[in-house]
């Protein structure tokens, strides 16, 4: 009969704490449901979420400043509603002008 050679086992694949938390990160990054890849997604994903909050934010403090403007000024809100809602006074005519369609 042969010999059949042995295979010599490290010492940690022995231990079964070594090997039970080995499967268990296993399990972590790639099998459960909410994986590494899930984590990087969601967090990109935040992360857009934030800036797009800063631009608002920002948005937000142009709009009031905008709006301290109009309300401190009647000269001020006559020109914005005269240049963002067409409006006039009674004895004017209104002409607006649009840029014609581009031709195919």
């Amino acid at each position: 009969m042969q010999k059949i050679k042995s295979i010599k086992v490290p010492g940690l694949l022995k231990n079964f704490f070594f090997v039970t938390g080995g499967l268990f990160l296993l399990w972590i990054a790639f099998l459960d449901k909410t994986n590494l890849m899930y984590q990087y997604q969601f967090q990109s994903e935040v992360n857009k979420l934030e800036s797009q909050k800063e631009f608002f934010i920002s948005e937000i403090k142009k709009t009031k400043e905008e709006q301290q403007e109009l309300l401190s000024s009647p000269e001020k809100l006559e020109k914005f509603a005269r240049e963002k809602y067409f409006m006039k006074k009674d004895n004017e005519d209104l002409f607006i002008l649009t840029p014609a369609p581009p031709a195919k």
